[in-house]
């Protein structure tokens, strides 16, 4: 894994100091290596940088790497699965390579199939290839988003990089809040792809590439989500399938040079990830790694030692105290080049940290609940259906009979899900779905941006999503939707964040897109059964995996911020959102936000989503708009 950072420009040479400093706030994604390509021809300059995390070919995969004869570059950031197939396509064709690195087939591939290369490509990347004969630089993400790739283009420049953080280092690229993006922040808890906090930044969609040539721009999708034709097979052979392809996907991210883990949450979908490594190396050589909770309602570990025990794997568990994590908060907020609201990047870069003491590659269990709808939500939105009371009924009775509830700091209380039902009940699905996850609602994003609300539509991301996705079906709809958003924006920036902060590889088995392809080809009706959700992935995994894991309902990898807001930060809180501090930044009314915290610290409402969102927001401004970022 790596970190990538470049400029193209129409107006004399690359600033080298500038591409330099780029590529050095990349260090924490590369910590083995560095180097850098530059390049001017035809009044065309180009530089690229790279920072190595060393996982395939420890001596020979540097980076920037060239072709036989030099006319084109690559820097890559992640890996490709079926490099060694590709290899020897490429070379029956007589491609010569020069290293047994993944990433050099996808240079051989581009001088074979053009921009077309990365169609064949089964991995996660971002790369960028220079094309000098064609003055032309291609950009491309992989399929279902797990690397990042930024950039900035203006007409004689683009500048692109793994992190903003890493554009921000070029003085063209100046730090600059685009209201429009703070809107869809408050609305979704992250800044959905193509935008971006910073005004003039966007985000490479994943499945997308863009070609760059003499300022010019070309940005165009090259795969997608889709759902063909439901299979027609019985239950038990759809459920053998589905386990011989997950067993693949997993095989195929067993290779690598260097220490290889998995985490383990003790949930089916890291569960099955250990199941199937154990039949494809011995139990005793796969190292699992768990952290849990002093707060026993968000203390899951018991579950992954169980799954532990039963394999035999040599077992690594962290038990957190909440002061380790409180203290953590500013640290890793200050990782986070974009305002990002789960609360659960926090567990995930401990975990991250625990594991990178052991290995330097981990597998998980990313993907399983967005394919085989294992989101509460998903059972939710059958219940929704039904919901048919009045308008009225419902604003003026059920509401306020919500409201009567005793407040819980609990994981997933019962006021807690009651109320975010309803909050979203009479909405179209789509919407609806968002508002149950978000934390502002439009009509409460009016009240907070006391009048500096940009003209904007929250949410047209969803309204963009519905429209792209073909499928009739409800259940496949907001499947596209997760797969679309919540999952490429959210559970994916998060673990690539939080993992990368620490030099740790993470690779996701589930979201193989050939298993991706094959999951979106199974029935709707065996994947959420009645009210419960994974249903043909439990079938697939029946005598694999012990009972009660395939018992278990879904528990979110979360964190006590409700609990937290009342006690280790409410200092923190009181500060970053004081009331002074909030006037003189004149983006929020102080009025409101000072009655948010009132209520929750009174303990008259649980407004623990809409504070934590405000609070890494302020912690976001305090690192990146009011000082230089580190």
């Amino acid at each position: 894994m790596c970190g990538i950072a470049g400029i193209v420009q129409t107006t004399g040479p690359v600033d080298q100091e500038a591409l330099r400093r780029m590529t050095s706030t990349l260090r924490h994604r590369g910590p083995d290596d560095e180097d850098y390509h530059l390049s001017e021809r035809g009044g065309t300059a180009v530089g690229m940088g790279f920072r190595r995390l060393a996982i395939i070919d420890l001596q020979g995969g540097r980076q920037p790497m060239c072709n036989e004869d030099g006319s084109l570059w690559i820097v890559c950031n992640g890996e490709l699965y079926n490099y060694q197939e590709l290899r020897r396509e490429l070379e029956a064709k007589g491609h010569q390579f020069r290293t047994h690195c993944d990433v050099e087939t996808l240079l051989h591939l581009y001088e074979e199939k053009g921009t077309d290369c990365v169609s064949a490509v089964n991995g996660m990347f971002a790369a960028a290839i220079w094309d000098s004969g064609n003055q032309t630089l291609f950009l491309a993400r992989d399929r279902l988003g797990k690397k990042p790739l930024y950039y900035r283009a203006t007409a004689t420049q683009l500048l692109f990089g793994s992190e903003v953080k890493a554009l921000l280092q070029h003085p063209d690229c100046p730090r600059e809040l685009d209201p429009r993006s703070l809107s869809k922040y408050l609305a979704y808890e992250y800044v959905p792809s193509p935008h971006c906090i910073f005004k003039g930044v966007n985000k490479l969609p994943p499945g997308h590439s863009l070609t760059w040539r003499q300022g010019d721009i070309r940005v165009q999708r090259y795969w997608d989500v889709k759902f063909p034709e439901p299979l027609h097979r019985s239950e038990a052979e759809i459920a053998e399938e589905l386990r011989a392809r997950l067993k693949e996907a997993v095989r195929l991210r067993l290779i690598s040079d260097v220490p290889l883990g998995v985490f383990l949450s003790g949930g089916i979908d890291s569960s099955s990830v250990v199941a199937m490594m154990a039949e494809l190396r011995p139990a005793a050589q796969i190292k699992t790694f768990a952290i849990g909770f002093e707060e026993a309602s968000f203390d899951e570990s018991r579950y992954a030692r169980r799954v532990a025990e039963f394999f035999g794997t040599e077992h690594h568990e962290e038990v957190l105290q909440s002061r380790v994590l409180l203290d953590l908060l500013p640290d890793v907020a200050g990782l986070l080049d974009e305002p990002f609201a789960d609360a659960s990047v926090i567990p995930t870069y401990l975990l991250s940290r625990f594991t990178r003491r052991h290995v330097t590659v981990a597998l998980g269990g990313d993907g399983g609940d967005e394919l085989f709808a294992g989101y509460p939500t998903f059972a939710a939105h059958r219940l929704a259906r039904l919901y048919r009371l009045p308008g009225a009924v419902h604003k003026r009775l059920v509401l306020p009979l919500a409201n009567l509830l005793p407040v819980s700091t609990e994981n997933f209380s019962l006021d807690f899900k009651v109320k975010r039902f309803l909050r979203g009940a009479r909405e179209s699905a789509g919407i609806r779905d968002q508002m149950w996850l978000g934390s502002f609602t439009p009509a409460e994003q009016a009240e907070l941006l006391a009048g500096t609300a940009p003209a904007v539509d929250d949410y047209e991301d969803v309204a963009r999503v519905e429209k792209d996705c073909a499928s009739r079906d409800p259940l496949q709809r907001l499947i596209y939707q997760y797969c679309k958003l919540y999952l490429p924006e959210d559970i994916l920036v998060k673990v690539d964040r939080a993992s990368m902060a620490c030099s740790l590889e993470a690779r996701a088995p589930f979201l193989d897109y050939t298993f991706v392809e094959f999951a979106n080809s199974i029935p709707s009706r065996l994947k959420l059964k009645g009210f419960k959700g994974k249903y043909i992935l439990k079938q697939a995994m029946q005598g694999k995996l012990p009972t009660e894991i395939l018992a278990r309902g879904k528990k979110g990898f979360g964190i006590p911020i409700a609990k937290w807001f009342r006690n280790g930060l409410r200092e923190l809180v009181a500060d970053t959102l004081s009331p002074s501090r909030i006037k003189q930044q004149g983006i929020f009314n102080p009025r409101t936000v000072e009655r948010l915290l009132s209520e929750h610290l009174q303990g008259t409402r649980d407004n623990r989503k809409q504070l934590w969102t405000l609070l890494l927001f302020e912690l976001w401004v305090a690192n990146y708009l009011e000082k230089a970022p580190r």
